[in-house]
């Protein structure tokens, strides 16, 4: 079965708001009191609830004369907040996920609706009291529908995620294709390499080209009043402002992550600790402004989508000291050294591009352990000459054509 999302705007009236705001309020006390149930459960037994347990709560809280209002939330809502709770806990249990937390009405809302879920000409119907909410509908949805989740950002703006479910399976693995080999960066967002030629793609910086304008809506932000109607409306143009940033982000690495994968079959990046290097506070804000993180997301789901492979290196590998000419490794190379020339046999790298080359041939050695692979040149897998590194490689110009892999 193929699972796609597409999420779509809503335009609910007041009295839809209203209701949904209600929603949100009730869906949320159930997860921070779920949450608070399982934590002390947990303290007092050693044992967690399960999702039939919590849910047995909900008759008796919404008979309850202090928690009536329960009663008026659509049932299906609090249970699926329920069934996330423990998708949750078990994702932290597996080590996928940290602890839950609990949810603050400041931040983003949202609700789920697991079934019931229409969708028509221009609306969305929901079950209960929401019922048909205008929707701007830009594709067609195709499939059976399985959950919707509706979601208000911090701007005002509500949206909705619709979760269809369609016959059939994603295309089989290949790798007969071109490979390229990605190094990412901050001065240059995405450094490329097909083995042949190097092409770089500038770093947009989007929050840069923000920043002023959001530093004098946020000095703006703090001196209005807690809790006056003035200070809402100037949250919501400072929220406004991110949403700006975070939508330009997201289309410039949608586009560039969409061309290197119609343009190749496998795509070879490096497995980067992006949560050890913003601990570094000289250059935090601009790692974390890149989003490398959601561009490998963007280029996984597409390649599985079109039948290509995303491979990553070991983030211990040495791209950027590793001569892609003789393999000879350098002991050290600063971060401010951009260029460097190898004392083996004398090739002069431009850092970025060696590494991306490196990072390709390391791609292609890693997809020859996993299979069966045949040399199209006839070179050696391990050079000659140099010193021998502890990592083997195979020639840079190997084409994927080449790797016969069991994938």
């Amino acid at each position: 079965m193929l699972h796609t999302a597409i999420k779509v705007r809503l335009y609910p009236t007041l009295e839809q708001q209203a209701i949904l705001s209600q929603h949100f309020g009730c869906a949320r006390w159930w997860w921070n009191y779920a949450l608070n149930k399982s934590i002390e459960t947990y303290k007092e037994t050693g044992k967690s609830l399960g999702q039939s347990a919590l849910n047995a709560f909900l008759p008796k809280l919404k008979k309850a004369e202090e928690t009536l209002w329960l009663s008026e939330c659509y049932s299906q809502v609090l249970q699926a907040a329920t069934l996330n709770l423990t998708t949750a806990y078990k994702n932290f249990f597996a080590g996928r996920a940290r602890f839950p937390r609990y949810r603050s009405k400041h931040g983003k809302q949202s609700i789920q609706y697991p079934q019931n879920i229409k969708v028509l000409d221009g609306f969305v119907q929901f079950p209960g009291k929401v019922g048909k909410v205008k929707a701007k509908l830009h594709r067609n949805i195709e499939g059976t529908i399985k959950t919707v989740t509706v979601s208000l950002d911090p701007s005002g703006k509500y949206f909705a995620s619709i979760l269809t479910e369609t016959e059939g399976d994603n295309p089989t693995v290949s790798t007969v294709g071109q490979v390229i080999g990605i190094d990412l960066g901050l001065t240059h967002f995405a450094i490329t390499s097909n083995g042949c030629k190097v092409s770089k793609y500038d770093n947009p910086k989007h929050l840069a080209k923000h920043e002023k304008n959001l530093k004098r809506k946020q000095q703006k932000l703090a001196k209005k009043q807690k809790g006056s109607n003035s200070r809402n409306q100037a949250k919501k143009t400072v929220a406004k402002v991110y949403e700006r940033v975070t939508k330009s982000r997201q289309d410039f690495l949608h586009k560039l992550s969409r061309k290197l994968v119609n343009e190749n079959q496998v795509v070879v990046v490096e497995n980067l600790n992006v949560k050890g290097m913003v601990r570094n506070h000289n250059l935090a804000k601009a790692i974390s402004d890149v989003g490398w993180g959601m561009f490998v997301n963007f280029l996984a789901y597409k390649l599985e989508k079109k039948g290509g492979k995303l491979v990553e290196t070991d983030r211990w590998f040495p791209s950027s000291k590793l001569c892609s000419n003789c393999y000879y490794q350098i002991d050290k190379l600063p971060l401010d050294v951009r260029e460097w020339t190898c004392p083996n046999c004398g090739s002069r790298h431009d850092r970025d591009g060696n590494a991306a080359t490196n990072i390709r041939a390391e791609g292609i050695r890693i997809l020859q352990t996993d299979g069966t692979a045949v040399s199209a040149n006839g070179e050696e897998v391990r050079p000659k000459i140099g010193r021998k590194s502890v990592l083997r490689h195979s020639s840079v110009m190997l084409e994927a054509r080449t790797i016969i892999a069991a994938i």
